[in-house]
């Protein structure tokens, strides 16, 4: 699987180069399949998710042209299968929104049970129930067989603003006949720009950046070129990053738009920064110091639905607390395994109190020590989370299973070797 060894105390400098929005790429992939003129994508990440993802696509018979690492032409003339390589599938959580494209290309789509972090459940029923209520029957029995003779127009209120349900429900409505309204729809940034794609290819949606979308079927789609957007949770991971070694890192490209809630969270733990046009300055020697509610109250950060604070930087921010002067309560509301790793901090020195699955109350600033004997990484935003623990940390760690890292974040050991970050890859 893989091991960092990382020296810590080390003080970074330069520009940071995020690569681009995995979340974004999953359902653009997938639209590629929309059509049988090529589509060219650029700024696809080059991480172990997004390769397992192109694979499954060339299974299903699309045709891949790569022009670089990070750009590709897609084209589907005619898709040879309408079940992703089963062993493939199980290994990813963001091969899921093929359930949208296939069943809206073909009519009929067979998936077994999804991969990804291990987290806690994640339920896929708003998926199903939306697809259903597009036309689709839809059985079950180890596996999921989704059938559609034709695809109608409705007005459909989710029972969640699932990212991956709302993004199945926009691939397959595109194509649909008549006119689709979701309401309570994700508007996180890689569902506006899958969006944006979508209209690029032809498709009609009104609404994009809100959670009630208007889609109104068209006949067919046709090719575009479309480049994806930084992840933005990679930006906030490099910011927290560069606040707690006392850095000073420009984040190039750091799509600012997408960044106000992260950083006014970020800023309630004492972490500034300057925004320079499309490009974010992480300034060193910062005073980090937790900002009290009002009365000297503890105050606390909790994620949510977009534009709430992501999920995907929970993890980021509690290790982030552990530096910061004060007492914060760290909420996870969406996933009931994702704060377990805890432990693996609580080891190296932090003080931290894991209430319950949802909720850690994090005092600091507290001085991190090696982990010689190493740590774990149990999924990709825990595994970068102990990265930047380990290079705040005094001495050399050891963080196993990079695998987890990898799926999330492009050659993280080589961008910040970079910066001067003291860290090697053993195989």
């Amino acid at each position: 699987m893989g091991t960092f060894i990382i020296e810590g105390k080390q003080i970074l400098s330069g520009e940071y180069h995020p690569s681009g929005n995995k979340n974004a790429a999953f359902p653009i992939l997938s639209a590629a399949l929309l059509t049988d003129e090529p589509v060219i994508i650029h700024n696809i990440p080059d991480i172990g998710d997004i390769r397992t993802m192109l694979a499954i696509v060339a299974d299903l018979g699309t045709e891949i042209t790569y022009h670089s690492k990070h750009s590709a032409t897609l084209q589907t003339g005619k898709l040879k299968k309408i079940a992703p390589n089963p062993e493939l599938f199980c290994q990813i959580r963001g091969a899921l929104v093929l359930m949208g494209s296939i069943l809206a290309r073909e009519g009929r789509v067979i998936l077994t049970i999804p991969g990804g972090d291990s987290i806690g459940r994640r339920r896929i029923d708003t998926h199903l129930a939306v697809l259903q209520a597009l036309g689709t029957d839809i059985k079950f029995n180890n596996q999921f067989v989704l059938t559609a003779n034709k695809l109608e127009g409705i007005d459909y209120l989710l029972d969640e603003a699932s990212v991956t349900g709302t993004e199945n429900a926009i691939l397959a409505a595109v194509t649909a006949e008549g006119t689709t309204i979701l309401n309570n729809a994700a508007c996180e940034p890689h569902v506006q720009e899958l969006c944006l794609m979508l209209n690029q290819m032809g498709a009609k949606i009104r609404g994009i950046g809100s959670n009630i979308l208007r889609i109104e079927g068209v006949s067919s789609l046709h090719g575009t070129e479309f480049t994806i957007g930084s992840d933005y949770i990679e930006v906030g991971s490099i910011i927290g990053l560069a606040a707690v070694t006392h850095s000073e890192i420009l984040i190039k490209n750091a799509v600012p738009k997408h960044m106000r809630m992260i950083l006014l969270v970020l800023e309630r733990l004492g972490v500034k920064v300057l925004v320079q046009g499309e490009d974010i300055l992480v300034p060193a020697n910062q005073d980090l110091v937790i900002t009290s509610d009002i009365g000297g109250m503890i105050p606390k950060i909790e994620d949510g639905t977009w534009p709430s604070f992501p999920a995907d930087m929970m993890s980021i921010a509690l290790t982030i607390a552990t530096q910061i002067e004060g007492t914060i309560l760290v909420h996870e509301k969406m996933y009931e395994s994702r704060m377990y790793f805890v432990d693996k901090l609580i080891g190296m020195g932090a003080r931290i109190v894991l209430c319950d699955p949802h909720r850690a109350i994090v005092q600091g600033p507290s001085p991190l020590h090696a982990e010689p004997q190493g740590i774990s990484s149990p999924d990709i935003r825990a595994g970068m989370a102990l990265l930047i623990a380990a290079l705040c940390a005094d001495g050399t760690s050891k963080i196993h299973n990079i695998r987890q890292i990898d799926r999330g974040y492009e050659h993280i050991d080589e961008k910040l070797r970079l910066l001067g970050a003291k860290i090697k890859r053993i195989k």
